[in-house]
């Protein structure tokens, strides 16, 4: 089996900090090479990502902060970075983010590739530098080429490595990955996988980032109406072939996206043995 990493986000309520506990507890068992945790879902201008770092990182795990630009200045940035530091962390996912509710201003670094480039020149090689990608295209990007010509400009500005966005048609993954070797780009690119728990869930996430869930998928979670044992087992069926089909094509590593709970990624990791 490849490595394998979780991605959470910062809890804000008492519920939502017990419930990370007893996912973090759960999950750690399979010895993740690191976790990471978001700055906040739709560009929220509070984050605990630097509590929950802390945290994480007192349980022994690898923790690496996701790191955004949007709406942010530089001396805020480079804040973050110093702080992110002397809590010992070694690795950001460095993303353009979302614009913070109630904010005008994009900030005065406008792209991820902008950030990247910023973080090597604050920090040097301190930080092993995750960023985004996008096997069947950012919603936002003109098209496929311009979309590709952005994620080369990030990893020349100071990359070592992307996580995409979640799929479930690893024809895309592999295309994405050629397309990219073909390029020029050697970095290792990690399939964010998204297990499925509540298929409305991930319907409403997909419509809103672009993640296209093949119509068999779809028609037969809908077969299933408000049957949730089944749709959990069909759902961890779907996505361990899925991760098979990818390591088995030469995927360095699994990116779980597991929105704090642990039972959809147990269920996939079970399958997969």
């Amino acid at each position: 089996m490849v490595p394998i990493s979780f991605e959470f986000y910062p809890p804000k309520t008492p519920e939502q900090h017990v419930q990370l506990d007893k996912t973090v507890a759960k999950l750690q068992a399979h010895a993740p090479e690191y976790v990471s945790v978001t700055f906040g879902a739709g560009g929220s201008t509070l984050s605990h990502t630097p509590e929950t770092i802390r945290k994480l990182r007192g349980t022994g795990l690898d923790a690496a902060p996701h790191i955004t630009c949007m709406g942010g200045s530089r001396e805020e940035i480079r804040s973050l970075l110093k702080l992110y530091r002397a809590l010992g962390a070694k690795r950001l996912v460095a993303l353009r983010g979302d614009l913070p509710s109630g904010m005008v201003s994009a900030g005065e670094l406008r792209y991820a590739d902008e950030l990247v480039r910023f973080i090597r020149e604050e920090t040097g090689d301190h930080f092993h530098i995750e960023v985004a990608a996008y096997p069947e295209m950012h919603p936002q990007a003109r098209d496929a080429q311009v979309d590709l010509k952005n994620f080369i400009g990030k990893v020349r500005a100071g990359a070592n490595g992307a996580i995409t966005q979640y799929f479930y048609n690893a024809d895309a993954y592999f295309r994405f990955v050629d397309d990219v070797r073909r390029a020029g780009i050697d970095v290792p690119v990690v399939p964010g996988v998204m297990p499925i728990a509540n298929f409305s869930q991930i319907r409403r996430f997909s419509e809103l980032c672009g993640a296209e869930i093949p119509r068999w998928i779809s028609q037969r979670m809908l077969a299933y109406a408000d049957d949730a044992d089944s749709i959990r087992a069909f759902g961890a069926e779907v996505v361990a072939q899925l991760c098979r089909r990818l390591v088995d094509g030469g995927a360095p590593s699994l990116h779980f996206y597991t929105l704090n709970l642990s039972r959809p990624t147990l269920n996939v990791l079970a399958q997969l043995g």
